[in-house]
């Protein structure tokens, strides 16, 4: 099987430059599908592969006494889970409603109320300390409705989407997602607007800030 490896650029920190390296087929950059995989699900790859990210990085928090270790990938949590949220946001949500109709839009109603309770509580977690002692309890807390998000989700929000999708529309969204990640806020705002054009217009203002603090935070 032939595959490659695709750089994921995280924040700079003390001077360098982290990349996440993940190992991606090859085809996929041709225009056909992941190995064994039917290319109308390259939407729900994208967003599948964050989750277990975010699942992993949940994991070596609460996996570790190490202060330095929690607070390293309390950042990298932050990273993703404020990136991955808006992109779903910009992308696809709005693909909800275009193809599902009036059932996409309140799937989409009922998936930015989820958000935004993940963001406001994420916005208190980025801000502890690892040494806080309600530190843990908040991560926890915060995983328990997002993993509730999760599975409802990847069980019924986007296999409805992708039976409307051909395997090129599929592939777009994924495409835009990840694009989409590259110039979002890294951080959580719960009083920014949950929809596009604003929260575009919001995302843009606020990233530069965010991106700028992530050069003095410690990650992995």
């Amino acid at each position: 099987m032939q595959t490659s490896v695709l750089l994921r650029t995280a924040p700079r920190y003390s001077g360098r430059l982290i990349q996440r390296p993940f190992v991606l087929n090859q085809a996929k950059f041709n225009g056909t599908a992941f190995a064994n995989r039917p290319m109308m699900s390259a939407l729900t790859d994208a967003i599948k592969r964050d989750h277990s990210e975010l699942n992993e990085y949940y994991e070596k928090i609460v996996g570790t006494d190490d202060l330095d270790t929690q607070t390293r990938y309390q950042n990298l949590f932050t990273w993703e889970l404020a990136r991955h949220s808006i992109g779903e946001e910009l992308v696809v949500y709005p693909a909800f409603e275009k193809h599902l109709g009036a059932k996409g839009k309140e799937m989409a109603d009922k998936d930015r109320e989820d958000h935004q309770k993940v963001k406001n509580m994420l916005y208190k977690f980025q801000s502890m300390k690892a040494q806080d002692p309600e530190f843990l309890k908040t991560l926890q807390d915060l995983f328990k409705d997002l993993n509730e998000h999760i599975k409802d989700e990847e069980n019924n929000d986007l296999p409805a989407l992708e039976r409307q999708l051909d395997s090129d529309s599929s592939d777009g969204y994924a495409r835009s997602f990840e694009r989409t990640k590259l110039f979002v806020p890294t951080r959580s705002h719960p009083s920014a607007p949950d929809k596009p054009p604003f929260e575009t217009v919001a995302g843009l203002m606020a990233a530069p800030l965010d991106k700028l603090m992530d050069v003095f935070r410690k990650f992995p």
